[in-house]
């Protein structure tokens, strides 16, 4: 039940203390990402740890002013692949042959197969995958800081095109899908802090098929 008492324990916390969260701690929230599953293994995103001040006075103003992203520990921007290609393709599988000792071509058909997939489709349409991809990391990363028992707020309102210029994300292709604050809340000054948590009930939210 520790998992349920964690997400019971965790809200999308709107004003943090500024506090900072231990080194250990921060490791282990994106050693959890780096480790939850992808399409076929391919992480196709990377994960930007920010917390330069001057930088981050910059997203703020590219995220409506949301003040969490200055008075956070730490800010992970959770940036996708803007395309697939063959050669991003090949080297994942280049890495896993030789993390596992295999041959490459024991995996040439997969490889194949994934190549045929996604190359025929348009950038917007193969971002729109790895996007997705992304997501799953970003819910783990919250899980594990609740697990942590360190605040996060999951955000979407900000300008994806100003920022991914103001990271040059396009540079690294990258495209950058969500923002994740670390820290600590503000329990004196946040209006959500000791609202109940409320959810759908379970009737409404489960269909049986039986």
């Amino acid at each position: 039940m520790s998992l349920i008492n964690d997400l019971k324990w965790r809200y999308a916390t709107k004003k943090m203390n500024g506090e900072k969260v231990s080194q250990d701690k921060i490791n282990y929230i994106i050693e959890a990402a780096r480790l939850a599953p992808t399409s076929s293994g391919l992480q196709p995103f990377e994960v930007l740890v920010i917390t330069n001040e001057d930088l981050l006075e910059k997203i703020k103003a590219i995220a409506h002013g949301q003040s969490q992203v200055t008075d956070c520990s730490h800010l992970l921007v959770f940036a996708a692949w803007d395309n697939y290609t063959e050669e991003r393709i090949n080297k994942v599988f280049a890495r896993n042959n030789a993390e596992r000792n295999l041959p490459d071509t024991v995996t040439d058909d997969y490889r194949n197969m994934l190549l045929k997939a996604y190359l025929p489709k348009t950038a917007d349409e193969n971002f729109n995958h790895t996007a997705k991809q992304s997501y799953i990391a970003f819910a783990t990363a919250i899980l594990a800081a609740a697990e942590q028992k360190v605040d996060a707020t999951p955000m979407e309102g900000f300008d994806t095109k100003a920022l991914d210029s103001l990271l040059n994300l396009k540079e690294k292709g990258l495209r950058s899908v969500t923002l994740l604050p670390l820290g600590y809340r503000d329990e004196k000054n946040d209006w959500l802090v000791n609202m109940k948590k409320v959810r759908l009930p379970l009737e409404e939210f489960v269909i049986e098929m039986n």
